[in-house]
C-alpha cells in the first residue's frame, strides 16, 4: 500500500457505497475494467490498491484492472476487446471518446442503471464543467475519474535570476512572452522561457491558446468545427512567435512525455502541462516552483481534459450494477479527495473539497486548488464524431505552422477541409 495513501484510503474500505437495494450475489461478479496510464508517477500501483480495498470491502465484486498504456491505446485495446466478443464491462477512457463511443453502440447510459433517489442524487453531484465532455441530451454516458486541466508551473527561482517576481506568474500572453524572453537572455541562452508541448496532445494545447483568444473550436452536436476563424489563427500565430519572435521556446517538436523532466532539470522555466503531473512535480522539484491559472488574451481559460468511467454495453445487468457500485466507490468525496492528494488530477465533485482531508491539502500546499478554480473558465475539450480523423488534421496543421512548413492561416485553412471532409455526414 502506498505510505501517503495508507490512512487515507485503508480507513475508506468501511465506508463503501453499496447501491441500496443490491441483494449480495451467490457468486461473485467479475468485472473488468481497461485503464489508462497517460501521465507520469506510480498510477498503477494507486488503481492497485484502490482496487484492493474496494474488493475487500465487496467480496461479492472482483475487478480485473487492466492497463493499456495511453488513451489512445486503451480505447482500441477495448474495442478490439468488444469486436472479440470479450468485452469489458467498465473503463477509464478519454472523456472525448464519447462520440465515437456512441456511434459504435458501445456503451450505455448511467441514467439506465440508477434506481435510487440517492444514486441520481449522486449522478448530479459532479462539477457541471466536468459533465460537458459526458452528457448528450440530458443523459450521462461518462462519469469523471481522471480529470484535469492544463496549468502553468513556472519555476520561482529562474525568474528571480532574471529579475522578475519570482511570486507573480504571467497573467496575459503578452506577459508570458516577455517573462520568457527575459529568462531565456538572463541565463545567456541556457535555459528556455516556457514550452508547450506540441506532441501527444497539440489541440488540447491550440484549444486552450483559442479559448483564451475568445473562440470555441466545435460545437456541442460534435458536428462542426471551427478551426479557420480568425481568432483561432491569431492563437496559433502567438503561439509559433513564442519562438520565432520571442526566441524564448524551442523551435523544434517539444514531447509531451519528457516535458516534465525538461522543468525538473531546469531546461526550461516555465511550461504549460496537465494538473495531472502536480504531486510528481512537488515530489521531484529541487527548486521552488509555482502552479498559476493559464495567461489570457481576451479571456482566462483551459479546455478540461482527462478520462470518464464508462459501462460498456454488452453486459450483463448484475455486471452493470456491480460496475456502478465500483465507480461510486471511486469517486466517493473522501476516496476522490485522497486520489487527488496523490496524483495531482482533480477532486472531480464540490464535495470532494469539502473533506477535511483535502481541505487541510489546499491550505498547506495552494497550487491543488488551481486546477478547480480554473474550472470557472474552463472549456468542454474538443470532442467530435470521427474525433481521430478530425484531431489529427488539427495535430497535423500545428506541428505543420509550428516548424515553419506551413503558415498558421494555410494550416488552419487545411485543417478546417479535412475536418469538414470527415464531419460531412454529420451536418444537420
Amino acid at each position: 500500500m502506498n505510505t501517503r495513501l495508507a490512512p487515507t484510503l485503508c480507513g475508506l474500505a468501511a465506508a463503501g457505497l453499496l447501491s441500496a437495494g443490491q441483494a449480495a450475489a451467490q457468486e461473485p461478479v467479475e468485472l473488468t475494467m481497461y485503464y489508462p496510464v497517460a501521465v507520469g508517477g506510480a498510477l498503477t500501483d494507486v488503481i492497485d490498491d484502490l482496487v484492493a480495498d474496494f474488493q475487500a470491502d465487496h467480496p461479492d465484486i472482483s475487478v480485473n484492472a487492466i492497463y493499456a498504456g495511453n488513451y489512445d491505446d486503451t480505447r482500441v485495446r477495448a474495442m478490439s476487446a468488444i469486436e472479440a466478443g470479450e468485452a469489458p464491462q467498465l473503463s477509464v477512457l478519454f472523456s472525448i471518446d464519447l462520440f465515437d463511443l456512441l456511434e459504435q453502440d458501445a456503451i450505455i447510459a448511467f441514467d439506465e442503471v440508477v434506481e435510487t433517489d440517492e444514486e441520481r442524487e449522486w449522478l448530479d453531484s459532479f462539477y457541471p464543467g466536468l459533465m460537458e465532455n459526458g452528457q448528450i441530451d440530458s443523459q450521462t454516458y461518462g462519469i469523471p475519474f481522471q480529470r484535469s486541466t492544463i496549468v502553468l508551473y513556472w519555476n520561482k527561482e529562474a525568474f528571480e535570476a532574471a529579475g522578475l517576481d519570482p511570486e507573480t506568474p504571467p497573467e496575459t500572453w503578452e506577459e508570458m512572452a516577455d517573462m520568457a524572453a527575459a529568462v531565456r537572455e538572463a541565463s545567456g541562452g541556457d535555459q528556455w522561457g516556457v514550452m508547450v508541448p506540441s506532441t501527444g496532445y497539440p489541440y488540447w494545447m491550440f484549444q486552450a491558446f483559442a479559448f483564451q483568444n475568445g473562440h470555441r473550436l466545435m460545437n456541442e452536436e460534435g458536428t462542426e468545427v471551427y478551426f479557420d476563424d480568425p481568432a483561432a489563427i491569431e492563437a496559433l500565430e502567438y503561439w509559433v512567435s513564442l519562438a520565432r519572435e520571442h526566441e524564448a521556446m524551442p523551435d523544434d517538436a517539444i514531447e509531451w512525455g519528457t516535458l516534465r523532466q525538461n522543468f525538473l532539470e531546469q531546461s526550461t522555466a516555465m511550461m504549460w502541462h496537465s494538473t495531472g503531473n502536480l504531486t510528481a512535480v512537488r515530489n521531484a522539484a529541487e527548486f521552488d516552483f509555482g502552479v498559476a491559472m493559464l495567461p489570457m488574451k481576451e479571456q482566462r481559460g483551459s479546455p478540461t481534459g482527462g478520462g470518464n468511467f464508462y459501462i460498456f454495453n454488452d453486459t450483463t445487468e448484475d455486471e452493470q450494477r456491480a460496475a456502478m457500485t465500483f465507480i461510486r466507490w471511486m469517486t466517493d468525496p473522501e476516496r476522490a479527495a485522497a486520489w487527488s492528494i496523490e496524483t495531482g488530477y482533480m477532486g472531480v465533485s464540490p464535495a470532494a473539497y469539502e473533506t477535511e482531508a483535502l481541505r487541510d491539502y489546499v491550505e498547506s500546499f495552494p497550487p491543488a486548488a488551481v486546477a478547480r478554480d480554473q474550472l470557472e473558465h474552463g472549456t468542454a475539450e474538443l470532442s467530435t464524431y470521427q474525433g481521430g480523423r478530425v484531431r489529427r488534421a488539427l495535430d497535423n496543421a500545428i506541428q505543420a505552422a509550428l516548424t515553419g512548413q506551413m503558415s498558421p492561416e494555410e494550416a488552419l485553412n487545411q485543417a478546417q477541409a479535412e475536418a469538414e471532409a470527415a464531419l460531412r455526414r454529420y451536418a444537420r
